[in-house]
């Protein structure tokens, strides 16, 4: 195997268990004696090293800041079972926090870092997993992986590789970046109109249906990360009228109308998603005459709203990543506190704003600035009643706090 010799004091940080090697703490690599190229592949597991030979742990290479992606620490080659080990561990942590059950089959499987398998995203619809690589690394062990979650998991079936949007751009990559890699369907695409088993592709959470569309969808097909979030929309939802901004499938929607909202609009500027919004909202509650789906611009709608006089009771802000790298953090936070002044004030007296930011970029103290100079913006006192983040199947590995990515808070608006 290739070996990765550090400089000197550049093991620290993984003898705490981070696990990202910087190119800059690299003092040499040696390569493995039948290797081909004059570097490692990009992808490749190498083995890491301290300056006084010390064993740190086996990674994948892979060329950029980051040089590797630590997969196990203290060894210098992975054991046989080292994917069946980790998938399986992954899904007995879901298993014990009651994820899996019969009126909920969709959840995260693998989050990356925060399951020991950096570069790794696992999601669990029905009997499907969709399984996303961000690294070249996983890639390459894209097989392995699928054969270790369809040994693993009783329920999945089937496992569709979706990694084309998240694969590093100019890597030189080999095999599908998209496909099904396992599959017992008989047809090709969930959302074919009246395909025979067009129904199998329902998945179920926390006893609500919903039409996941893992080949044309945003990330995996669904944000399986704010389904606690949801629950709590659902608590507060009664008799309210109800706003779902960058509503998506409509999730934030289901949950308010089980809850007894009064009514519940839903806004996404993607007509697909407002198409599978209303499949939801009928195949949920089929007799539902207070729900209503508009495609459009959310800046564009709220000022519209606001021209005509319309106000609501709650406030659902749950935009894309504002900024999707540090450069782009200023302007974000002012889209933060744009999109969110104009939300306050939309809201009746007493009424409740959910805001989100998915940005990883932006820290949690760097939002809530942006949400409350939007409040003194407009002129509204409001109160924390929550602070959220991501849900149990995100976790975040302690000695990785850069994976703690989604911020929320829950006010009251005076």
């Amino acid at each position: 195997m290739t070996t990765v010799i550090l400089k000197p004091h550049k093991e620290e940080s993984l003898l705490r268990f981070h696990p990202w090697v910087f190119s800059g703490a690299i003092a040499r690599v040696v390569l493995d004696a039948k290797h081909k190229g004059d570097a490692p592949e990009e992808g490749e597991l190498v083995s890491v090293f301290s300056s006084a030979n010390t064993p740190l742990g086996v990674g994948h290479w892979q060329v950029g800041s980051i040089a590797v992606r630590i997969l196990a620490f203290g060894v210098e080659s992975l054991p046989a079972d080292f994917w069946h080990s980790r998938i399986h561990a992954a899904y007995k942590v879901r298993e014990s926090l009651g994820l899996v059950r019969k009126d909920n089959n969709t959840f995260r499987l693998v989050h990356g870092e925060g399951d020991n398998l950096p570069g790794l995203i696992v999601d669990i619809y029905a009997d499907t997993a969709v399984v996303q690589a961000h690294s070249v690394g996983m890639h390459v062990c894209r097989k392995e992986i699928a054969d270790a979650i369809l040994e693993t998991v009783p329920q999945v079936k089937n496992i569709y590789y979706k990694s084309d949007d998240t694969l590093p751009f100019k890597a030189p990559i080999e095999g599908d970046k998209i496909g099904y890699l396992i599959s017992d369907y008989q047809f090709p695409a969930p959302l074919g109109e009246g395909q025979e088993g067009a129904d199998e592709f329902w998945s179920i959470e926390n006893g609500l249906s919903f039409r996941i569309d893992w080949l044309q969808g945003q990330k995996t097909g669904f944000f399986i990360d704010q389904r606690e979030n949801r629950a709590l929309v659902e608590r507060y939802a009664k008799d309210k009228d109800v706003l779902n901004m960058f509503c998506y499938t409509g999730g934030f929607s289901l949950y308010a109308l089980r809850g007894g909202a009064k009514t519940v609009d839903s806004v996404d500027v993607s007509q697909k998603a407002i198409d599978l919004v209303n499949i939801n909202v009928a195949k949920n509650f089929p007799k539902a005459k207070n729900h209503t789906a508009v495609a459009a611009d959310a800046f564009e709608y709220l000022s519209a709203q606001k021209s005509a006089g319309k106000t609501y009771d709650l406030i659902i802000l749950d935009p894309p990543a504002f900024a999707k790298h540090r450069d782009a953090v200023k302007n974000a936070l002012r889209g933060y506190q744009r999109i969110n002044a104009k939300a306050i004030e939309m809201i009746r007296p007493g009424g409740i704003l959910f805001t989100f930011s998915c940005s990883q970029a932006v820290d949690k103290e760097a939002f809530r600035l942006a949400v409350f100079s939007a409040a003194a913006q407009v002129g509204r006192s409001v109160r924390i009643l929550h602070q959220l983040h991501q849900p149990q199947d995100h976790p975040i590995n302690i000695y990785h706090p850069e994976g703690e990515y989604l911020k929320g808070l829950v006010l009251y608006v005076e």
